[in-house]
């Protein structure tokens, strides 16, 4: 795909972005040399913690192609992608991230939640065995 065309395009959303007041950050989703989803952030518009334009895009691209797995496509996005997005990219097995600048320096993730282990040995080992099953039967 040409890159004047992407970059066309982010910009766009960038700029609509912008007028919403929204973190100017766009996403294009490219399969076989097409666009196939492109949109921007819209946390605050719709007051979503999801709504990233990484992830909206995700779900545009699967939702077009009903399938949630995008290994066959590749994402161009304006602002390198947080530690939530990054994570759904992966899930949604993208092939390539482009990305066009790293976070500011003024831009940092919030770091305050805590993350715990809880260790409850009979639901822990019935809960693992739950998992080894449902993956094995999927294999078959």
């Amino acid at each position: 795909m040409n890159i004047d065309i992407i970059l066309k395009e982010l910009n766009k959303q960038l700029q609509i972005a912008y007028k919403k007041n929204e973190v100017p950050v766009s996403a294009i989703i490219v399969k076989d040399n097409k666009i196939l989803a492109k949109t921007h952030n819209l946390r605050e518009t719709k007051q979503d913690i999801m709504a990233h334009a990484e992830i909206l895009c995700i779900k545009k691209a699967a939702k077009k192609l009903n399938n949630w797995n995008l290994s066959d496509c590749d994402l161009y996005v304006s602002l390198k992608p947080c530690s939530m997005c990054w994570k759904v990219i992966k899930q949604a097995r993208i092939r390539s991230v482009f990305y066009f600048l790293d976070k500011p320096d003024f831009k940092h993730e919030y770091k305050g939640t805590d993350l715990n282990l809880l260790t409850f040995d009979d639901f822990s080992k019935s809960y693992q065995q739950l998992l080894k099953n449902f993956f094995k039967n999927k294999r078959k």
